[in-house]
């Protein structure tokens, strides 16, 4: 058995790594701040009363 090679792979095979393109990970991240972003948005239309637009000024 000590034809074979070992193939292990030299980048990380942490699930949270930040990785750039189509990756796994990089999809994770992206869901992720997507659900702090909308509850972001949430949070300020309970506590302000009024919509996310007018709070900052856009309408």
């Amino acid at each position: 058995m000590s034809g074979f090679k070992n193939t292990t792979s030299t980048t990380s095979q942490d699930p949270n790594a930040l990785r750039p393109g189509f990756t796994p990970q990089s999809e994770n991240w992206n869901g992720r701040l997507a659900m702090i972003g909308f509850l972001s948005v949430v949070l300020i239309e309970a506590f302000t009363g009024q919509g996310f637009l007018h709070f900052w000024g856009i309408l």
